[in-house]
């Protein structure tokens, strides 16, 4: 089974920088979109960013301007560039592949917390 590994997740003041990867255990066929979902506690799990087998991007409104999403479909993997990082951006950040089939693939999440 397939799994998606996350890192670069920690602590950080505001106004610094992460940057968190993910990258599949195993390499797969061919993926739709590459996407960064993020939960605070007591929220729901909202998308931050998605890029699409096309290169096109979309970002969440709340981090346009901060965030870049890039892949490199070859290695399997995802980046996120977090900058000028947040309070209000501290969550459990979630990575996810979605196959052409539309199979779903999620990452562990890794925890991102930004003091003031």
């Amino acid at each position: 089974q397939v799994q998606l590994v996350e890192s670069g997740g920690g602590l950080v003041q505001a106004g610094g920088s992460l940057r968190l990867s993910c990258a599949a255990s195993e390499s797969l066929f061919s993926i739709r979109h590459m996407g960064w979902y993020r939960q605070a506690p007591g929220n729901k799990r909202d998308m931050v960013a998605t890029i699409y087998d096309d290169g096109n991007t979309n970002y969440a409104d709340s981090v346009k301007g901060r965030f870049i999403i890039s892949r490199d479909n070859a290695k399997n993997t995802v980046y996120l560039q977090m900058n000028s990082l947040k309070p209000e951006d501290t969550a459990v950040y979630y990575c996810r592949f979605i196959s052409t089939s539309g199979y779903p693939y999620w990452g562990q999440g890794t925890q991102v917390t930004v003091s003031s």
